[in-house]
């Protein structure tokens, strides 16, 4: 199977990553880790992200998405005929509904490919 991995900050993006590595030790997944930043710090989170995959000692290939990341992480998906698109975060309301941002909600929405969200 042919992942693209969504990360857009540290916190939940690197569990999210974790848990894709993880299954594609064990099933020989190929990744691909889009990377985004809502606030501007994208050079961090490359940094932080790099990191942690050579410390997973996974093989994949990474995207710096600089602009539109809901369109561009659907674009990839499919000029690259991946099979599942996994995204982290969203959280609960207090009202125990779950609350996506605009980027999840625009994937959702708008891909013909498989999506996973990891929270």
């Amino acid at each position: 199977m042919r992942i693209l991995v969504g990360i857009k900050d540290t916190t939940h993006g690197i569990k999210a990553l974790e848990s894709t590595v993880e299954r594609a030790k064990q099933t020989g997944d190929e990744l691909t880790v889009a990377i985004y930043a809502a606030d501007g710090s994208l050079d961090e989170t490359v940094s932080a992200v790099r990191d942690r995959i050579e410390t997973l000692g996974v093989d994949c290939t990474i995207e710096r998405i600089e602009s539109d990341p809901g369109s561009r992480l659907v674009e990839l998906a499919e000029r690259e005929e991946l099979d599942q698109i996994v995204l982290s975060g969203g959280h609960r309301s207090p009202l125990g509904k779950i609350k996506l941002d605009d980027v999840h909600e625009f994937v959702l929405m708008n891909s013909r490919t498989t999506v996973k969200l990891i929270r």
